[in-house]
């Protein structure tokens, strides 16, 4: 039988939607530190033991209870590792691409989603939302100009540009949907800021020991690399709570695919900030995402 995840009030699609706005504003600042002297693990590892320290605070603070079963303390360190890999590969993608360009390619996720839900729990998607998926990439894909037509370089020299870029965003697709499922499944009754701050410690000790292996850390040389590693920090923490907290009891596979639109902030996002252009084709694209994701997250569901 397919999953079925519950239908979405205003306020759940909502909250979708800001995680997309956060983590798409957090990858235009990461691209503003990488800019200005910031490596990948240093932006990880700063940003990672920020949110970890935060949301501990609030564990201590609001006395969140700390008891877990066995089974989710062997699965949560795997989370960890898989979420720290997901995180090295990619901000290696927005180094080395533009940005939408690489959220493009990082949001195949839900797809990955899909897939190791059926892998590893026999979930089957449902077919309104597998329908949507063409849809949804094929305008992310006008939106981003994959095919170099915009930029008019044509699709061989624009593949030859980010072909390496665009794997290491599908590699962080992959491991982000591994690590939504086996939250859903291993950890989903844990409380989110205990599994936010779990997964960040690990992430964080991930990211401190390339940082150690480069042989420190590679800080911003001007002021705007400094306020592009803090509001990464900022933004990047804000949003993976949310998402920890609320993403597993919407229904990891039905409706991750809302936050899609992630790409199209960031392209209009990087347009304002850094000055990148958007061509008719792109706005289409961009239409496109928009409606359907809309149409996706406010369809109603049998129980």
């Amino acid at each position: 039988m397919s999953e079925r995840s519950p239908a979405l009030s205003i306020t759940a699609f909502a909250t979708l939607l800001l995680i997309a706005l956060l983590m798409g504003a957090n990858h235009v600042a990461a691209r503003i530190a990488f800019d200005h002297g910031v490596d990948v693990a240093t932006a990880v590892a700063v940003r990672s033991v920020a949110t970890a320290l935060v949301v501990g605070l609030l564990i201590v603070v609001q006395r969140v209870p700390v008891a877990t079963t066995p089974r989710q303390r062997r699965f949560l360190p795997a989370i960890g590792l898989i979420v720290g890999v997901q995180s090295i590969c990619l901000y290696s993608a927005v180094a080395r691409l533009p940005v939408a360009l690489a959220l493009l390619a990082f949001n195949t996720y839900p797809l990955w989603t899909a897939l190791w839900a059926r892998l590893l729990y026999a979930h089957k998607p449902e077919r309104r939302v597998v329908r949507a998926m063409p849809v949804m990439l094929l305008g992310l894909a006008l939106a981003l100009d994959v095919l170099g037509a915009a930029s008019g370089l044509g699709a061989a020299l624009q593949w030859q540009r980010i072909g390496l870029g665009v794997a290491f965003a599908l590699a962080a697709a992959a491991t982000f949907g591994l690590a939504l499922v086996l939250t859903q499944h291993e950890a989903g009754t844990l409380d989110g800021r205990l599994r936010t701050t779990s997964t960040m410690a690990i992430v964080a000790v991930l990211a401190l020991g390339g940082v150690a292996f480069q042989g420190g850390f590679h800080l911003p040389d001007v002021a705007a690399g400094w306020w592009g590693l803090a509001l990464l920090t900022l933004l990047y923490g804000t949003g993976i709570t949310i998402l920890f907290t609320v993403l597993p009891r919407l229904g990891v596979v039905g409706n991750s695919a809302i936050m899609n639109v992630e790409p199209v902030f960031a392209l209009v996002l990087a347009w304002l900030i850094l000055g990148q252009s958007i061509a008719p084709s792109q706005v289409a694209g961009a239409l496109l995402v928009v409606g359907t994701v809309v149409w996706l997250g406010l369809r109603r569901r049998a129980a």
